[in-house]
């Protein structure tokens, strides 16, 4: 009725070439189940050749894997404003509930970090990587079989075809593999805060991109928002001396010791990865459900982080012995929360939304790190990382919230 919601409908062995009749079919069940008083019904609109997203005005219709998602929209569904018995409390929640779900995985990313960081003189970089992604992936694809509602149980969890497992495999090396593999030897050899920005300003690699490749249209505001939110994250990461202010500040020994820039470098490669995955997945997820590609890709892109921790790391077997019982609970948290929930909740928003709106609440990441940090590490959260953290919120809100359009005469 008035709240925003999914109506999912499993195809089964339903031929991809089929793709415009089973729109159709399941536009139709859409539009059945939100019929009813005072609701406008719109004419069905698809574009057979690319099964792209179908807008209409009520219903947006979206390709997944061999699955469609109907979304819903309230202010469609009520022409009326939502005045009906109980729609806007409805409304409110379901609003509440979408941003929540958005605004999720960066939370757990930001709050993992904080208990990699816990974790990594206790563990190795690279086993810590791979631990985020073998079991995470495993986990997710256990919870679609298993544990998730009856029509995501349906979904078969193991790709059928070569092609399939050979785009699996491309997302899996560039978004899994590459991306924290980078980041686990980057993140040793450069600061956290210049590593931060590094990482965190990857929504540009996807705006640009996301243009380029997928035609999505970057206005002045979008860039300006995109500016204004690595502005805030140099703000709140940087230290004062990088940027000179106070005794010995030296922008390039901050930058590195020794003008060392290697890890940059593969702080800039691993942005750079996880931008590329974020795009590959819409390629990715033309043929494949997207929580079983993500399960998938997070298994295959950890194998390869695991035998180089197995071969390079000698300190890793006996650090492992020394683990606890904190340390399992922060490791299961990195695992479930940071890895599977996180990733998981991304790449099915990634699938069928803007890609630069959502990449841009990338920048809540540190945010979320610098908070907790400080409630749980007791690090320092001084005032030009207040400031830094109002900067980047206000450069999330010019890229993701519209002005309101005037209403039809």
């Amino acid at each position: 009725g008035g709240g925003a919601g999914y109506l999912e409908a499993s195809q089964g062995e339903t031929p991809a070439a089929d793709g415009a009749a089973r729109y159709r079919e399941v536009r139709a069940r859409c539009d059945a189940s939100t019929s009813g008083e005072g609701q406008r019904r719109n004419p069905e609109s698809f574009d057979d050749e690319n099964n792209n997203a179908r807008t209409t005005g009520q219903v947006d219709c979206y390709g997944v894997g061999m699955d469609v998602q109907c979304e819903v929209h309230p202010a469609m569904a009520d022409p009326s404003g939502g005045e009906g018995e109980g729609e806007g409390g409805g409304s409110l929640l379901a609003s509440a509930l979408a941003a929540a779900s958005l605004t999720s995985p960066f939370f757990f990313w930001g709050t993992s970090m904080v208990a990699m960081k816990f974790e990594a003189v206790h563990t190795t970089p690279l086993f810590l990587g791979s631990m985020r992604l073998i079991p995470a992936g495993a986990a997710l694809l256990l919870w679609s079989k298993v544990f998730a509602g009856e029509e995501r149980r349906k979904v078969d969890i193991v790709p059928r075809t070569g092609e399939e497992w050979a785009k699996i495999a491309a997302f899996a090396l560039v978004d899994g593999t590459c991306f924290q593999g980078f980041l686990a030897e980057g993140i040793q050899r450069t600061g956290a805060g210049l590593g931060s920005i590094i990482i965190d300003s990857q929504p540009i690699s996807v705006a640009i991109m996301a243009a380029a490749f997928l035609g999505e249209r970057v206005s002045a505001k979008t860039a300006f928002g995109l500016a204004v939110g690595v502005l805030g994250l140099a703000t709140l990461e940087l230290p004062t001396e990088f940027w000179g202010v106070g005794a010995g500040g030296d922008p390039i020994s901050a930058a590195g010791e020794g003008g060392d820039l290697t890890g940059e470098v593969f702080m800039l490669l691993a942005a750079q990865s996880m931008a590329v995955g974020t795009i590959l997945v819409r390629w990715v997820c033309k043929t494949i459900d997207p929580v079983v590609a993500t399960g998938w890709h997070m298994i295959l892109g950890g194998l390869p982080l695991l035998a180089a921790a197995l071969a390079t790391e000698p300190e890793l077997a006996q650090r492992l012995e020394g683990l606890g019982g904190v340390d399992l609970a922060l490791l299961s948290y990195i695992t479930l929360l940071g890895g599977a929930a996180s990733y998981g909740i991304f790449f099915v928003n990634a699938n069928k939304g803007n890609l630069t709106k959502l990449s841009s609440l990338t920048f809540l990441t540190p945010v979320f790190a610098c908070i907790f940090g400080n409630l749980l590490l007791k690090e320092t959260f001084n005032t030009s990382q207040v400031a830094g953290a109002t900067i980047t919120l206000l450069g999330i809100l010019l890229v993701t919230v519209e002005p309101p359009k005037p209403k039809a005469e």
